[in-house]
């Protein structure tokens, strides 16, 4: 006798993937990808949220803080995607960024090896990679130390990722994804450059920059890459998922072309941002902004970016869209979710006096 089943009952028999962090810029569009790809998610998360409405996924309440509901989440999974962290460019937050990117990660590993997962997928940062001098092209490293970078957020990554890789053995696999700068939809929780995107679009920031740049890569193509070496790469890899090296000034002059508006002829200059930072770290603090300019941002954007995905491009297939598509793609996405979006149509002659 035949036996007839769908797409529903063949997904009962597929191996669980578990995703941590789900809420997350890079976290949510992985869980789009994963379920793209026709995967059997579980997803770990603190609560539940609108945004997961009529995704296909199981959900379970914890976070990488507490090892027991890790250990729920983790039950019968075969492959893990650690994506929960904490990103803070400001200064004040040290502990819990620590707690949750290197305790956290402890206790992901640790709870994936008590549940006999075989594989882990961990999503680390190019902040975790040491700039080399001089603009030199930066390639994938096997060896990652707090001493020789710069920042919390880059130090608990580059102490994690060597905890990661240090953990693999013949049961365990690990493979390590370093995103560069992300942008794209799917910025739920308001990243970082997300906030200057919205102030661009919300008539709140007249102004350009004449220094400065960073890597800048679409948020599905990191979310691809990772899934990419999940299935596909040997255990103890590293793989840059990093995209476009843009200049501030362009940054701002493709946000000016997608809304309609005249670049802005105020130059932000660099010994201005050096003066207002300070400040601007005790502003964010007190009103709970996402945070734009700090002193540690400034660092950044005149350091070394320049990152080689030439790895993730031969053994992944890895291939990113330009930034400028991708920048499209995120003003679309927030005229689309975010309710102040109306207002800034309405605002658009506004933005206009700024030439």
């Amino acid at each position: 006798m035949y036996k007839f089943f769908n797409k529903e009952d063949d997904n009962l028999n597929k191996k669980v993937s578990v995703l941590t962090g789900a809420s997350g810029h890079v976290g949510y569009a992985l869980l789009k990808e994963l379920i793209a790809n026709g995967e059997n998610i579980r997803i770990l998360i603190r609560k539940d949220n609108p945004i997961f409405d009529n995704l296909k996924c199981e959900k379970v309440y914890g976070d990488v803080t507490d090892p027991s509901s890790l250990e729920k989440a983790f039950d019968g999974a075969d492959i893990v995607y650690h994506v929960a962290g904490v990103i803070d460019v400001n200064t004040g937050n040290e502990d819990i960024v620590y707690k949750v990117n290197v305790d956290g990660t402890k206790n992901v590993v640790a709870a994936c090896k008590k549940c006999g997962v075989r594989r882990l997928a961990f999503t680390s940062s190019v902040d975790a990679i040491p700039p080399l001098p001089d603009n030199e092209l930066m390639h994938e490293i096997d060896h990652f130390s707090p001493e020789l970078v710069e920042g919390t957020y880059a130090k608990t990554k580059a102490i994690a990722t060597q905890y990661v890789l240090d953990s693999a053995n013949e049961n365990f696999e690990v493979v390590i994804g370093h995103p560069a700068a992300c942008i794209g939809p799917y910025d739920y929780k308001v990243s970082s450059v997300g906030e200057m995107v919205r102030m661009f679009m919300f008539g709140s920031f007249p102004v350009t920059m004449d220094f400065g740049a960073y890597n800048f890569v679409d948020v599905r193509d990191v979310a691809k890459g990772i899934y990419l070496a999940a299935q596909k790469a040997k255990s103890g890899e590293c793989f840059i998922l990093s995209g476009e090296v843009l200049k501030i000034d362009d940054f701002i002059a493709i946000l000016s072309m997608k809304c309609l508006t005249r670049k802005p002829s105020f130059i932000f200059k660099k010994w201005m941002a050096d003066s207002v930072a300070p400040i601007a770290e005790m502003y964010y603090k007190a009103a709970k902004k996402t945070p734009i300019f700090t002193r540690y941002s400034i660092r950044k954007l005149v350091s070394n970016c320049n990152f080689s995905y030439e790895k993730a491009q031969k053994e992944l297939g890895y291939s990113p869209i330009s930034a400028k598509e991708s920048l499209n793609d995120m003003v679309d996405w927030i005229r689309e979710k975010d309710p102040k979006s109306q207002s800034a149509k309405n605002n658009i002659g506004n933005n206009i006096a700024f030439s």
